[in-house]
């Protein structure tokens, strides 16, 4: 998910939406902006809603590390097929991590052999099956999760994070998001969102 951000790799998206290269919405927009903030333009309150939420799972107190919330928001985005946010959120994540892409495309293509701490490949566990069928989890697996270190604090926002990014997922593919297809627009995405977050910048 990406919001209130102007960057060239964005306009440089615009730029190409322009002359034909990415599709428009299904709705209209206020400006061709790519992504979720294109989407939420349309109604601010709820957009505006919508970015405290993400503020909050993202970056509000947590004993999983902003990096760590990341990497389940690119996961989830990922096996929900939401190219715009697994590219955002992959980004996010690698940026938060110090830049380690690998790390997060390993989790990507299989968290059990990716190289994670055993709290946060038992996390994935659980992310994975609320994207897939959330009555799947079972009480081993959160009691997997407390052996490998995490508490009830960190298993709950683990599965609010993976939830709410069906939600943001769904909104984005939904509603036909303009989705850029320049690996550099994410980078930059990304560096924007570990660095300032969700909220929208203040005019």
């Amino acid at each position: 998910m990406h919001i209130d951000i102007d960057t060239t790799a964005e306009r440089s998206a615009v730029g190409r939406l322009i002359a034909g290269r990415l599709a428009m919405p299904h709705i209209n927009i206020p400006e061709p902006v790519p992504g979720i903030r294109g989407l939420m333009a349309a109604k601010p309150a709820s957009g505006r809603r919508m970015s405290e939420l993400a503020e909050q799972l993202l970056r509000g107190d947590s004993p999983l590390s902003e990096g760590e919330r990341e990497l389940i928001a690119a996961y989830v985005s990922y096996r929900n097929q939401t190219v715009y946010c697994t590219g955002s959120h992959s980004a996010a994540a690698a940026h938060a991590l110090g830049g380690d892409y690998e790390v997060v495309e390993a989790v990507k293509r299989d968290p059990a052999s990716a190289p994670v701490g055993e709290r946060m490949r038992a996390l994935l566990l659980i992310a994975g099956k609320v994207q897939g069928d959330a009555r799947t989890v079972t009480a081993e697996d959160v009691e997997a999760a407390r052996a490998a270190g995490a508490d009830d604090e960190a298993i709950h926002d683990t599965v609010l994070i993976a939830s709410a990014f069906c939600m943001f997922n769904r909104y984005v593919d939904g509603l036909g998001a303009i989705t850029p297809d320049d690996p550099a627009v994410y980078d930059e995405i990304g560096a924007f969102l570990a660095a300032h977050g969700y909220l929208p910048v203040a005019a």
